[in-house]
């Protein structure tokens, strides 16, 4: 059985030869592995754990140039301003891009969100590289995911425009403008996948979303609001990767527990971080509610264990995951977020052995 196989098999609720496993890290974490080993590029090194998910990067962006401003922050494709963060703890370090202007900010009126000038367009890609892309990694399951900062979501970009805390009153006191923005969005990532989707010609197999809905204790907005504003884009998002034959993945990090019978109303297939700290995420309540009608990506904690963990802790940890989420299919080990610079190199490679431990049928 080969990767894809394997993979395929568990989303479709059956036992392959071992549970499929994938591999987040942040860029930094990367680099520090290729090192350690002393491989030339990720691809030897996922091949090396034996990681059966590739994430391929999508189409090209020829659009609008970003501009650069004299204090050294630069606009993305929506026209937000962000600039480089870098985060400092003991020997690690880090960056990552922070949000400095969000342009929709001041609008009073749907008029003013209407002719806003940098709504993005399918338009500014070129997708004629996505189906080669695609066809590198014929015995893995292949994903498409977009770009962290431009991933198909609803909630996310309208906070990144319209600032988090504005984005809140929104929803409450201003749902005309709520529509309003969160109808561009969706507008836009429709079309823009429609394309991707087509120029893939069938070559991609996971179709991933990420709008985080849950803080580490429970949802970002009660239930009724989620289902007034965004569900009929999270049903639509699903319906057209559907309609080229693809499984869909969402990845929403916190406590979405009250989400999930909405989330497989909609038709997802795969949910994903699985965050084990967040309220109510715990992998063996809802393999036992929900296994028959969603499959698992994720579970394993990058906030306490893997970082600050032993080794036995950490192998523990795998077991539990393992024993909680194998029976039937349905369930992806991974961590529940991209491993943070800050955990030790020893810690991920015991991680690793205990997948192939602890994972076969």
């Amino acid at each position: 059985m080969n990767a894809k196989e394997r993979v395929i098999t568990s989303i479709n609720h059956c036992e392959p030869d071992r549970v499929p496993w994938d591999y987040w890290a942040a860029s930094e974490v990367t680099e520090r592995l290729l090192k350690h080993f002393g491989f030339k590029d990720k691809e030897e090194l996922l091949r090396y754990f034996d990681v059966d998910l590739r994430y391929v990067p999508g189409p090209s962006y020829i659009g609008q140039e970003f501009r650069t401003y004299d204090d050294g922050t630069i606009t993305d494709i929506w026209g937000v301003r962000r600039c480089s963060m870098t985060i400092e703890r003991g020997a690690y370090r880090w960056t990552y891009k922070h949000v400095v202007k969000s342009p929709l900010e001041a609008m009073e009126t749907v008029e003013e969100i209407e002719n806003y000038a940098h709504w993005p367009s399918a338009d500014w890609w070129d997708y004629s590289k996505v189906e080669s892309d695609c066809e590198q990694y014929t015995d893995f399951a292949v994903v498409n995911a977009g770009d962290r900062l431009d991933r198909t979501a609803q909630f996310k970009p309208m906070m990144y425009l319209r600032g988090m805390e504005q984005a809140y009153v929104d929803l409450i006191a201003n749902p005309k403008i709520a529509e309003a923005i969160i109808g561009r969005i969706r507008e836009y990532f429709l079309e823009y996948n429609r394309r991707v989707f087509e120029a893939a010609n069938g070559r991609i197999d996971i179709f991933m979303m990420g709008d985080d809905f849950g803080t580490q204790n429970g949802l970002m907005m009660d239930i009724q609001t989620w289902r007034r504003f965004f569900r009929s884009g999270f049903r639509a998002y699903i319906d057209l990767a559907h309609r080229y034959g693809m499984k869909v993945m969402h990845h929403t990090c916190g406590g979405v527990v009250e989400l999930i019978p909405d989330f497989i109303d909609a038709g997802l297939d795969i949910l994903q971080s699985l965050q084990p700290r967040a309220l109510g995420m715990d992998l063996k309540k809802l393999k036992r509610e929900y296994g028959r009608y969603i499959a698992f990506h994720g579970s394993i904690d990058i906030q306490e264990t893997l970082p600050y963990g032993t080794i036995e802790d950490i192998r523990e940890m795998v077991r539990q995951r393992m024993e909680a989420g194998k029976p039937g299919g349905g369930f992806i080990i991974s961590t529940a977020h991209n491993i943070q610079p800050d955990t030790p190199t020893n810690n991920i490679l015991a991680l690793f052995e205990a997948y192939k431990e602890f994972g076969g049928y």
